[in-house]
């Protein structure tokens, strides 16, 4: 489902650009001197081309580069005081071609079907199927040996981190993006494991004397309390039991098909490789569709739907008309699935929200949403100066380069210590700030062994992390489908099988959950996974996932 929003989510929903530019002039790549500023506002890149020279160089050059941005970021991003001075340091100069982060994916595949190439994606969002094909057929070139000669400081991460180093490397070997993210907790305590929180409005339950539910059953005796008694007490049958977005990275109600044993996930963003529905138990992958808690997770859910408990706007939310259910004059919303309740009822009203723990015996699903990613930085084969450009790029992986970068400078969203080490400040509405002060979230990395020279967890990050350990770690399964980059006849099946099969489980998911059916179609609904090709998709996922189990041993 295709959604646009104004609203980028500060913890999850990236802020990431994407920059578009034909080919640079090369200009004169000597100088004698690097910059000698070392501000953490201002770092300068210590990186060499392969020549020997150092930045700044003698004389400027011109970049051109596609980006994406949040709605609310400058266009040009030069207008960023950030890269105002690091051209300053370098002498590299951006031309910048941004579009807005919904339209972004459309936009570069208009420029790579035209043959008009940037010199450099700054984040291209590539999905892996499009990094194998864009770099074997030389579109994208591989960035190994410049990583090795012009990347000094994220080749020093990738020589302390392997594992991210194996997590960005092609199944040819190659390099084709650089990797990007931030490090916020790891295994089943890391920030994106479950991003699906079940909120419950703390008041109405009070007021109508009732408990926190500890079943499915006793939550939908609440729901039925919400529909009928009026707790907002206006009078009105207003009143919204239940709201969630379907199908979408967070809020969706597959959270609760766990409640019957098979926890469903329908959507992860920016990586279609993602199998929707996935899980894995036991070492086998399997999908939530083919197993028997997801028949009986839609129909018992039908029943809320047919009792008119779930907001039928589900189907059709995007971020501003579902933050705008928790924002009306009167309260009208119960219960919510959803990241981070504040976003959804606003500050003013968000302490009478408060999670509700798993039900008894809910499996809770161990999402691979993990933060690091491989879909940053990539440069074109129009690029003319290629060691320059990865030179540039690699003064975002210094630490506070890249946290400035991804949040916003020194002094309004960090404090610098007595010892140098970045603070976060307190500031109001973080999640609309940093839309207009991130430069992107789509290059750098941010790591644990970085937090002492920059305090980068946001104290909303770590409350939720706390929240999730609390209450759903202890629940959740032990086992997640990982990040990881399948081999080329893997990616075929994939590509091939994948959309289609996930969009006739989407499409069927929401019938039976509206209108019912599921008992009477679920024979045939198999027999049609089946003929869709079903059991090769699995046999794809299961390939690359034996394959990189078999690596970590």
């Amino acid at each position: 489902m295709k959604r646009k929003s104004s609203i980028t989510l500060a913890v999850i929903v990236s802020a990431t650009m994407v920059l578009s530019a034909c080919s640079g002039n090369s200009g004169n790549n000597e100088s004698p001197t690097a910059s000698t500023n070392t501000e953490p506002s201002a770092s300068a890149p210590a990186s060499e081309t392969s020549n020997g020279s150092q930045f700044p160089l003698k004389e400027k050059i011109t970049l051109k580069a596609s980006a994406h941005r949040p709605v609310l970021a400058p266009s040009d991003f030069n207008e960023q005081p950030l890269l105002q001075e690091l051209e300053k340091n370098t002498n590299v100069h951006i031309e910048w071609e941004t579009t807005v982060d919904n339209d972004f994916i459309e936009k570069r595949n208009l420029l790579l079907a035209s043959g008009s190439l940037p010199d450099f994606f700054f984040s291209g969002r590539f999905s892996d199927t499009e990094l194998v094909r864009y770099g074997q057929e030389g579109t994208l070139i591989p960035l190994n040996d410049l990583i090795e000669k012009n990347m000094p400081n994220l080749k020093s991460i990738l020589d302390s981190r392997p594992d991210i180093k194996a997590s960005i490397m092609a199944p040819d070997g190659n390099i084709y993006s650089l990797p990007i993210g931030e490090e916020i907790g790891s295994g089943q305590e890391e920030i994106g494991a479950n991003p699906d929180f079940l909120y419950i409005n703390k008041d109405w339950l009070d007021k109508l004397k009732l408990q926190m539910p500890t079943t499915i059953d006793e939550f939908t005796t609440v729901l039925q309390a919400f529909k009928k008694q009026d707790p907002n007490g206006n009078g009105k049958a207003d009143e919204i039991p239940l709201t969630y977005i379907d199908n979408f990275w967070t809020g969706d109600i597959g959270v609760l098909f766990g409640a019957f044993g098979v926890p469903d996930k329908t959507h992860r963003p920016n990586n279609p490789t993602y199998i929707d529905h996935l899980n894995v138990d036991n070492g086998k992958v399997s999908i939530s569709a083919q197993q028997e808690g997801f028949k009986q997770a839609v129909s018992y859910l039908n029943n809320w739907f047919k009792q008119g408990l779930v907001d039928l706007d589900a189907f059709t939310h995007d971020y501003d008309t579902y933050f705008a259910r928790g924002k009306t004059e009167d309260e009208t919303i119960g219960a919510m699935i959803w990241w981070d309740k504040n976003d959804v009822v606003g500050p003013e009203r968000s302490e009478h929200w408060v999670i509700v723990p798993p039900f008894k015996d809910m499996v809770v699903k161990w999402n691979s949403g993990g933060g690091l990613g491989r879909d940053g930085a990539a440069i074109t084969k129009d690029n003319k100066s290629p060691e320059i450009t990865a030179a540039w790029l690699d003064s975002f992986y210094e630490p506070t380069m890249s946290a400035q970068a991804r949040f916003g400078p020194i002094d309004v969203w960090f404090d610098k210590d007595a010892s140098g080490k970045l603070i976060q400040k307190a500031v109001e509405n973080p999640g609309e700030l940093k839309q207009k002060t991130a430069v992107t979230n789509g290059i750098g990395l941010l790591l644990s062994e970085m937090e002492d020279k920059v305090a980068y967890i946001e104290p909303r990050a770590q409350g939720r992390i706390d929240d999730s350990v609390k209450y759903y770690v202890p629940q959740m399964q032990s086992e997640k489908f990982p990040n990881l980059f399948f081999n080329p006849e893997e990616l075929e099946v994939i590509d091939r099988l994948k959309p289609d099969i996930s969009a006739y489980i989407n499409k069927m998911r929401a019938k039976w959950l509206l209108s019912g059916g599921v008992e009477k179609e679920w024979e045939e609904f198999q027999a049609t996974l089946k003929k869709m090709g079903i059991e090769e998709l699995l046999k794809a996922h299961q390939s690359g996932y034996d394959r990189y189990v078999a690596a970590q041993k």
